[in-house]
């Protein structure tokens, strides 16, 4: 099996973006607009994740259009899961931010004590990208809860939400330029990146009355969702199914 995982370029921090925008605006169009609610829509996204997941998981190399379209449907699986904690279930956002950073630490600890490595540049078996995906799946919950922790529970609002989020992430790629360790470097970001995009997804969509643009959810989710098959589009002519069987230490 040849490495899973795409080489983390700008692009790839450009797609992952906009896939959590989508997770937070697409969710909210089918449960609210739609009608569905929040239960249908994650009973029906998980099961669409489930058979993506099934064709990722059987491919033997990183093939783009199937590794983001699964990441699309983590993104709105893992902010279905955190929304009906906190709507259906009314548990508090500090509290679910802690257990999912709790989730996230443990799959991390497992991860590492089986497989001695969380590398990316390693995920060259089933079960490393077994843990791979549990990963991502609770890095979109854990930064859903502390993005909305952050901008609702303490009040920063989605405008000052975008500059927060996109000040820790310079930071974090500012430790990474001076020395720091990649590989917890790159689950750092990946994990602000969550809120960040839902931050941006509703600064976009909200309502002019609320301060954001008022370009509403669905425009929003199209909107970005054409620039991530343009982009996975582009990685897919340009030969990004091809992996290096060699994996690399680095994250």
């Amino acid at each position: 099996m040849l490495n899973k995982v795409p080489e983390v370029t700008l692009v790839f921090w450009l797609i992952k973006v906009m896939s959590t925008t989508v997770g937070e605006t697409g969710a909210d169009y089918l449960a609210v607009h739609v009608g569905l609610g929040t239960s249908v829509t994650g009973l029906i996204m998980a099961a669409l994740l489930a058979a993506v997941l099934a064709v990722q998981l059987r491919r033997d190399r990183y093939v783009p259009w199937v590794y983001w379209l699964t990441v699309v449907l983590v993104s709105i699986v893992g902010t279905q899961i955190t929304d009906a904690l906190t709507d259906k279930l009314e548990i508090s956002l500090y509290v679910s931010t802690a257990l999912f950073a709790i989730a996230l630490a443990a799959t991390f600890a497992i991860w590492f004590a089986v497989e001695r490595t969380l590398s990316i540049h390693s995920i060259v078996t089933t079960r490393r990208e077994l843990f791979y995906w549990a990963a991502i799946l609770f890095t979109f919950a854990l930064g859903t809860a502390a993005g909305d922790l952050a901008t609702e529970a303490l009040g920063l609002g989605f405008n000052v939400g975008v500059v927060v989020f996109m000040a820790l992430i310079a930071g974090v790629a500012a430790a990474y330029a001076l020395g720091a360790n990649e590989v917890l470097a790159f689950w750092i970001a990946y994990i602000l990146t969550r809120p960040l995009g839902a931050s941006l997804g509703d600064m976009l969509s909200q309502s002019r009355d609320y301060g954001g643009l008022g370009l509403g959810t669905i425009y929003t989710s199209l909107g970005f969702l054409a620039v991530i098959v343009a982009l996975v589009g582009w990685l897919s002519l340009a030969g990004g199914s091809e992996r290096n069987p060699e994996a690399s230490p680095r994250a």
